[in-house]
């Protein structure tokens, strides 16, 4: 079953058959259902969240939140987890109630106010800000006076490395958040961000948008050398096809735009000098920069990819992200053209310009199947501004 396909499965009308599947087995009765988020991640499967009404056997009435995936599942004898062989065994769907993700063994704690109460050592309310089936999850703290504290919720596998560099990074004095507590099973407490995020400034308007550029770029050079031993992650342009699948995918319409656009990137990559490998931070967009003032860093979030890569790659991240807020929001951000503009021309000034399109492409294409709603039309608006912006970087050097 194609991943289209799969897609189709867990977001039309027959993921009701599957729903009541999952449930039936308690005797419970599904009174609505609605389709709360979708990820989509190329070649390794779908995942969806549903929010659910439900009666259950004794005539009690519930909101629950239940999730399924066809993504291949390790945690096969978590409690409560259902599996569903759907067309004749062409893919499996693995089902279950939020907080019992079979890849995330600590969200239950991380979701229960009394466990997080006695780590925080005071009453604590753990608020979701995002979750990703099977892969992770944020939690907000929250006390008496507003957040404590943030939560991420990972892998067992990753846990420990995910805390080391955290240590690593603020050792060489990074401005990354503390770890207050952490878990082998994938548990980490970590202080609040201070400062601003940067959004919030772009959403303003830059009085000197150089300045900012330059405040962001001081933090990735600023990324210590010793953590080139780490793993390197793939960038957005190394793995280009699968996102312009995902696009496809989202769009069908305009599924030979995408491909072609995939096509373009690879050629690029091969013709275009991307600098010396350096230590970069694999994830570096404006919803990890907060900011003391416009013209100054104060935190730097979401390190769990920092290691050894290509800076432009950073810099790609940030200008192809940037380039989608007018999209997802035009009226929030009617400043941000002329402050891309000026950002990219800053850029020039350290990387080569065609390695810098590619990979901005690339980066604006790996957004564009994340426009998609479960639900309303108003989304295409969205998906065809960031496929239009990812083109929008190759005519640059065209």
């Amino acid at each position: 079953m194609s991943e289209l396909d799969q897609v189709e499965l867990l977001t039309g009308e027959g993921a009701a058959e599957l729903l009541v599947k999952a449930l039936g087995t308690e005797g419970a009765e599904i009174l609505d259902w609605r389709v709360d988020s979708l990820h989509h991640r190329p070649a390794a499967g779908v995942s969806v969240g549903y929010e659910l009404h439900v009666r259950a056997a004794d005539g009690s009435q519930s909101t629950q939140y239940v999730c399924a995936t066809t993504a291949r599942i390790t945690g096969a004898d978590t409690p409560g987890l259902v599996r569903l062989d759907h067309a004749e065994g062409l893919v499996r769907v693995h089902m279950w109630r939020h907080p019992h993700d079979p890849e995330l063994p600590d969200l239950p704690p991380a979701c229960d106010a009394a466990a997080m109460s006695a780590v925080m050592g005071q009453p604590v309310t753990p608020v979701m800000v995002t979750y990703r089936p099977t892969r992770r999850c944020v939690l907000r703290l929250d006390g008496g006076a507003g957040p404590l504290a943030f939560v991420k919720v990972v892998r067992p596998k990753i846990a420990a490395d995910l805390v080391s560099r955290h240590q690593m990074l603020a050792g060489a004095g990074v401005p990354v958040p503390q770890v207050i507590h952490s878990t082998e099973s994938g548990l980490v407490v970590l202080t609040i961000a201070s400062g601003v995020p940067l959004a919030n400034f772009l959403a303003a308007g830059l009085a000197d948008p150089v300045a900012t550029f330059d405040a962001a770029h001081a933090v990735l050079q600023a990324l210590p050398p010793q953590m080139m031993s780490l793993p390197a992650h793939p960038s957005w342009a190394d793995r280009v096809d699968f996102y312009a699948h995902a696009a496809a995918t989202a769009i069908p319409d305009r599924a030979d735009e995408a491909n072609g656009l995939a096509r373009t990137v690879t050629a690029m990559m091969g013709s275009s000098d991307p600098g010396p490998l350096v230590t970069t931070h694999g994830d570096f967009y404006e919803a990890n920069l907060f900011m003391r003032g416009p013209e100054q860093v104060a935190t730097l979030l979401d390190v769990d990819s920092v290691g050894p890569g290509y800076r432009v790659d950073d810099i790609a991240c940030m200008l192809g992200h940037v380039s989608v807020l007018p999209h997802l929001a035009p009226a929030v951000y009617p400043h941000v053209g002329g402050i891309l503009e000026t950002w990219w021309q800053r850029a020039l000034g350290f990387y080569d310009a065609r390695a810098l399109a590619a990979r901005a492409a690339a980066v604006t294409l790996s957004l564009v199947s994340g426009a998609k709603k479960p639900n309303g039309t108003e989304w295409r608006r969205d998906g065809d501004g960031r496929l239009d912006e990812a083109l929008r970087w190759i005519e640059r050097v065209s």
